[in-house]
C-alpha cells in the first residue's frame, strides 16, 4: 500500500531493531557466568570435548579493555549455519529437545548482554581437501578456511546493520582457531561484565560453571578458564570425582512419572530426586571462611538439572517448610527429562524454573517430608557435636606433651601418607590448616579398610589418629565411654585416647626403621576382635 501524499511514511515493522537490541541487553542474564553458560551449551551441543574460556585485558593502561573468548573443538559450522547462529531465534535446531538449546537465542542474546560486539569464527574438516593440503594444515595446526561474521550494537543503533553480515573467509584468524574443526566466539567492547577486575570475573565464573556443568565435567569434558581446568563441584558432596566430598546419600532415589501438562496425561517424563546429608561431626568445627569457600554456608537448597545441566538452584518444592540455618547441611538434586520443560517452566535463558501446579502437587509432599526429617536429624547432630567436642581435650594434652618426646622422623610411611591424603578429601578441617592453635594431633572416626581398631595418617609433624567405628572394641568399650556423662568414665575415655595416640605415634616413630609395626597392629586388632566378638 502507498502512503498519503504529504504525510511521513510510517514504520510498521514488527521489531524496531535499534530499540530491540538495546532493550534486550538489559534483560535475561543474572551474571556474566550465566551468559558464558549459553556459549558452553552451544559447544557441548556441537560435540566439543575441550572448551577454553579466556578473560584478558587488552590495550594500554589508558585504554585498557577486557575481552572474553570462548573456543571449542566441536564440529564447527558451515557459512549458512554460522549466519543463522547470530540471528535471534535463528537456530537450525529450533525446539529440538535432544540437546541443551531450543530457541536459538543463546549466542546473540548472551553475547550482547555483556559486550557491544560479538565476532564468531568457525571452521570444519573438509573431506575434499587434498592429502597435501591436510598435511600442511596439520603441521601448522591452523585451519585452511575459517569463516567469520559478527554483530555490533553500535552499527545496529546507527542503522548501519540490519542483517547479519554474510560470513567471509578471514585471512588472519585468531590463534585460538586451531585443530580440525571448532568455533571461537569473541566478545569485545565489553561494557556489561559483572566486574572490572578480571580475577573477580574469573573466580565467580569458575564457581558457577563448575557446579552448572558438573555432570559433563565428570564425563571428561575439559573446560578451562584462563588455562585452569575446572573440576566439577558437587553441591551434594557425593561424587568421588569432586574436589569436596564426604556427604552420604539419604534414603533411596525417588522417581516420578509426571505428565507434560495436566491436560495430556498420555505424555509423561521422568523426574529423579536424591538427597544427601553432610557430615556434621566432621565439618561443624570448620572456620566460617572455610565453610563459605567449600559452599556449606548459605549453600543449602535444591539443584534442578535438565539433561545433565543445572538450570536453577534454590528453595523449591518445600511446601510450607521455611528455610533454616540447619538446612545448609543437607542437599537435594532433581533431574528431569527435557520433555518436561513446560512443566518446570524453563525460561529460554535456562537460568530459572517456574514449575506448574501439577508438578508441584506431584513431588512437593515427599520433598517437604524428607526435608523436615533431614533438618531434624541435623539439628540433633549439631547439638551432639557441640555437647561432645569429643576429642579436643586429648588432642590438646598430646600436643602439649609433644615437647617431651624426640621429634618424629622426617620420612613418613607411604601408607600413612596415603591415608592422610584420603582423609583430607573427606575432612576439610584437615585441609584448612595443618595445625590449629598449635595442635599437632587430631582424632577422627572413620572406617578403616584393613579392619584395624585404629590407624593413623601423617603429614609433616601432624598426626591424625583414626578410630574405626566398625571394630568390636569401639562398640563394646569405647562407644559407651564416649556416650557416658559420668565424669570418671569421661576421664577414662580421654586416657584411652591418649593410649591410642601414643601407639600411633610409636608406630610413626619406627616408620623409617621397621615395616613390622603395621602388621603387628593389624594382628593385634584381629585378635582383639576375636576375643571380644560374641556375635
Amino acid at each position: 500500500m502507498g502512503t498519503v501524499s504529504g504525510l511521513k511514511s510510517e514504520d510498521c515493522s514488527i521489531i524496531a531493531l535499534d530499540k530491540f537490541i538495546q532493550a534486550t541487553r538489559d534483560s535475561g542474564y543474572k551474571s556474566t557466568a550465566a551468559a558464558l553458560s549459553e556459549l558452553v551449551d552451544n559447544s557441548i551441543q556441537a560435540g566439543a570435548s575441550r572448551i577454553a574460556i579466556s578473560v584478558l585485558a587488552v590495550g594500554s593502561d589508558e585504554n585498557r579493555a577486557i575481552e572474553v573468548t570462548v573456543s571449542d573443538n566441536g564440529r564447527g559450522m558451515d557459512p549458512f549455519t554460522l549466519r543463522q547462529s547470530l540471528r535471534f531465534g535463528g537456530s537450525t535446531r529450533f525446539d529440538d529437545r535432544t540437546g541443551l538449546g531450543r530457541y536459538g537465542m543463546g549466542l546473540p542474546n548472551a553475547s550482547l548482554s555483556q559486550a557491544r560486539r560479538v565476532t564468531v569464527y568457525t571452521w570444519q574438516s573438509t573431506s575434499n581437501e587434498s592429502q597435501t593440503s591436510r598435511s600442511r594444515a596439520n603441521v601448522r595446526d591452523t585451519p585452511l578456511r575459517v569463516y567469520m561474521t559478527y554483530l555490533d550494537v553500535d552499527e545496529i543503533v546507527r542503522a548501519q546493520m540490519i542483517d547479519v553480515p554474510r560470513p567471509v573467509v578471514t585471512k588472519s584468524p585468531p590463534p585460538e582457531c586451531a585443530g580440525a574443526s571448532g568455533t571461537v566466539v569473541k566478545w569485545t567492547a565489553c561494557d556489561r561484565l559483572d566486574n572490572r577486575r578480571i580475577s573477580t570475573i574469573v573466580r565467580k565464573a569458575e564457581a558457577e560453571l563448575a557446579r552448572r556443568f558438573r555432570h559433563y565435567l565428570w564425563k571428561k569434558l575439559k573446560l578451562t578458564i584462563n588455562g585452569e581446568a575446572l573440576q566439577g563441584f558437587d553441591p551434594l558432596y557425593l561424587n568421588s570425582q569432586a574436589e569436596f566430598r564426604g556427604a552420604s546419600q539419604f534414603g533411596d532415589e525417588l522417581e516420578y512419572e509426571v505428565p507434560v501438562s495436566p491436560d495430556t496425561s498420555n505424555r509423561t517424563g521422568k523426574v529423579r530426586i536424591r538427597f544427601s546429608e553432610l557430615p556434621v561431626h566432621a565439618w561443624h568445627k570448620l572456620p566460617n571462611e572455610e565453610k563459605r569457600r567449600i559452599g556449606i554456608s548459605r549453600g543449602g537448597g535444591v539443584s534442578v538439572v535438565r539433561a545433565g545441566r543445572e538450570v536453577d538452584y534454590g528453595w523449591f518444592f518445600m511446601g510450607s517448610k521455611n528455610r533454616e540455618n540447619y538446612d545448609d547441611w543437607w542437599r537435594c538434586e532433581i533431574q528431569f527429562e527435557p520433555v518436561l520443560d513446560e512443566a518446570f517452566g524453563i525460561t529460554h535463558t535456562k537460568q530459572q524454573i517456574r514449575p506448574l501446579p501439577h508438578l508441584i502437587e506431584a513431588i512437593s509432599p515427599d520433598l517437604e517430608t524428607t526435608a523436615r526429617a533431614l533438618s531434624s536429624r541435623i539439628r540433633r547432630a549439631h547439638l551432639e557435636a557441640r555437647a561432645g567436642e569429643r576429642f579436643s581435650e586429648s588432642e590438646k594434652t598430646a600436643s602439649e606433651r609433644e615437647r617431651l618426646l624426640k621429634p618424629l622422623p622426617k620420612k613418613v610411611a607411604p601408607a600413612a601418607k596415603a591415608l592422610m591424603n584420603d582423609l583430607r578429601k573427606s575432612n576439610p578441617a584437615l585441609r584448612s590448616r595443618a595445625k590449629e592453635n598449635g595442635r599437632r594431633y587430631r582424632i577422627i572416626e572413620a572406617s578403616v579398610k584393613d579392619r584395624s581398631f585404629f590407624s593413623y595418617g601423617r603429614e609433616g609433624d601432624q598426626l591424625v589418629l583414626v578410630i574405626n567405628p566398625d571394630h568390636p572394641f569401639y562398640r563394646d568399650i569405647y562407644k559407651p565411654l564416649l556416650d557416658s556423662e559420668d565424669v570418671q568414665e569421661q576421664q577414662l575415655r580421654a586416657k584411652l585416647e591418649l593410649l591410642l595416640l601414643a601407639a600411633a605415634r610409636g608406630e610413626a616413630a619406627l616408620s623409617d626403621r621397621s615395616s613390622s609395626a603395621p602388621r603387628q597392629r593389624l594382628e593385634w586388632s584381629h585378635a582383639l576382635a576375636a576375643f571380644l566378638n560374641d556375635r
